[in-house]
């Protein structure tokens, strides 16, 4: 299997990507809506999974709330359509080992391109 990069992210990456995709008037609600997840123990990696959130929610408030609450149910679920939504779409198929890292490398770029811009 072809391991599947992660992203080294931090506060800093989630403020900037705020400001980016939501309006001024907006983003203290979007922090405090961000900010419900990672109030549990259990809930892992709060920075990247915050991340991801703003990423599957591409600065829609409904899709934000929305993505909040898959994250809280299980983290994964916001992960891996927002890293890995090429590799998603073909999860299960019989791919060559050639075709999942082409794959994989192209998620990889496009996440790189969006926490970028």
């Amino acid at each position: 299997m072809t391991n599947q990069p992660t992203p080294s992210v931090s506060d800093a990456d989630v403020e900037r990507v705020v400001k980016r995709d939501f309006p001024t008037d907006a983003r203290a609600e979007v922090l405090s809506i961000l900010h419900e997840y990672g109030v549990e123990e259990w809930q892992r990696e709060p920075v990247r999974v915050r991340l991801a959130v703003l990423k599957l929610a591409s600065g829609s408030m409904e899709r934000l709330r929305l993505e909040i609450k898959g994250a809280k149910s299980d983290y994964r679920d916001v992960l891996a359509p927002a890293e890995y939504p090429g590799y998603m779409q073909r999860y299960g198929k019989n791919l060559s080992m050639e075709e999942k890292k082409r794959i994989i490398d192209a998620d990889w770029r496009q996440y790189q391109e969006w926490l970028a811009r």
